[in-house]
């Protein structure tokens, strides 16, 4: 079946209105170098063939049989069923902006029992109804500083994603906000000195800090806050929501802001996406917040309802006079989200948390005994850890563990050239005691092989 929908004399009614002779000479601007005289496609395929082709095709596809020990941003944890379940109902998959409140009630609800949630994790007091992904809110973040300070500038930590910071500084080229990273020191700590010292320049709207860093290493981080704030900026936490669990809120440490990616709530891996971003705020910032809050609220009749209370208008009609870009929300991820926190409950999230950094210390401790491999920092560690391997080990190893049937974790040269010798390995809670075992006696091979 051709799914051809131009007729022949559709497309000579479009040529002559176009004024050209043929197809090919809409592509006469196109360098001949550049252009495939033809395509040499195979006969087409009936339904059932097609589909048994495509099969085979992603039966090729290993993926999803590997062990997983890769982090680096994207986090393996078991996902209840009831999470799929839920989300799919059409009533979610296919809502939209919930623009009128009397017809979107049950969208509204759900957006804002997802506000509460990040509330509770972050210890701040209102969250809005969710980003694009961690990067954006992160951005988004340090232009509410901005607004805020009126400093000009951002300093971020160097242990704050590396994938964060490159979409920031993106932003930053244009936006005409400069953003400094300081470097971390070579254990992956925090350096104070270096912050202090940027931070004494002036101007400095907002300080960036992670939770835990890029390494896997939870910071103290009060020192960082205090010196921001003798500065006068304003302090964004970049946090993995289930670290929250554990450490104190940002909201218990003195922070302004927490944003975080929340792909480890309830999302998939899913080849990279898509994901949801998080963002809470001090009270007194919530009319700098960019996106949409949900209130709850009372009608004429005392009955309980749902409304948007807080929505940045200029977004819609300002352009680019606007404060942000950011005019619509991930709402099927974020309601993933908050499904996977009730489902859990804070003690389940909690124990999540938990299990993910006693894996993360049995493979610490076990990879560690093995020839020529050691732990990079002194920890505490969330749920993965930087190695350092014999030379020209990392990449050789990453690549063996695809055969091995292991996601044997990230190569750092990929972020750093400078750790090219470095490996970032993973453990979350599904990750077995057996697993493990067999990932350190393959490890030990894979690096022994190497040497």
């Amino acid at each position: 079946m051709s799914y051809q929908p131009q007729t022949d004399s559709d497309v000579s009614a479009m040529l002559a209105r176009l004024g050209v002779e043929s197809i090919e000479a809409l592509f006469a601007d196109v360098p001949p170098s550049l252009r495939n005289p033809e395509i040499d496609l195979p006969p087409g395929l009936s339904e059932p063939d097609l589909v048994r082709h495509m099969a085979g095709l992603a039966a090729a596809n290993r993926a999803h049989e590997l062990v997983c020990f890769l982090g680096a941003g994207s986090y393996d944890h078991y996902i209840p069923a009831a999470v799929d379940a839920l989300a799919g109902r059409a009533e979610f998959v296919t809502g939209y902006t919930p623009y009128q409140a009397e017809m979107t009630q049950g969208l509204l609800q759900a957006i804002y029992e997802y506000q509460t949630i990040v509330c509770e994790l972050t210890g701040l007091e209102a969250a809005n109804a969710s980003m694009y992904e961690g990067a954006t809110a992160l951005w988004e973040a340090l232009l509410i500083c901005e607004r805020e300070v009126r400093g000009g500038r951002f300093v971020a930590a160097g242990s704050v994603s590396p994938r964060w910071l490159a979409a920031c500084d993106s932003y930053a080229r244009e936006s005409g906000y400069p953003l400094d990273v300081v470097a971390d020191l070579a254990d992956g700590s925090l350096d104070l000195a270096g912050l202090e010292a940027n931070l004494a320049a002036g101007g400095v709207s907002g300080v960036a800090l992670p939770l835990p860093g890029a390494l896997g290493v939870v910071h103290d981080l009060a020192p960082a806050i205090e010196l921001a704030r003798v500065a006068g900026a304003k302090v964004v936490i970049c946090a993995n929501p289930l670290a929250l669990m554990l450490y104190r809120t940002p909201g218990e440490l003195g922070a302004d802001i927490c944003v975080g990616d929340g792909q480890p709530l309830g999302l998939p891996h899913n080849f990279g996406g898509p994901s949801f971003g998080f963002m809470a705020v001090r009270d007194k910032l919530v009319r700098k917040m960019p996106g949409r809050i949900v209130g709850a609220t009372v009608d004429g009749a005392g009955q309980r309802g749902f409304v948007l209370t807080l929505q940045a208008r200029e977004q819609h009609i300002r352009r680019d006079k606007a404060s942000s870009n950011i005019c619509s929300n991930q709402a099927l991820m974020a309601l993933r989200g908050a499904m996977y926190c009730t489902l859990l409950g804070p003690q389940g999230l909690a124990e999540v948390a938990a299990n993910s950094v006693r894996a993360t210390a049995y493979l610490r401790e076990q990879l560690t005994q093995l020839a020529g491999v050691e732990a990079i920092g002194a920890g505490p560690w969330f749920n993965e850890v930087a190695l350092r391997l014999p030379a020209g080990a990392a990449r050789r190893v990453w690549a063996r563990g695809l055969e091995a049937g292991y996601l044997a974790g990230w190569p750092l040269g990929n972020w750093w050239p400078e750790r090219e010798d470095e490996l970032l390995v993973c453990a979350t809670e599904r990750r077995t005691r057996a697993e493990l075992d067999e990932y350190v006696a393959w490890f030990g091979q894979a690096v022994g092989e190497q040497r």
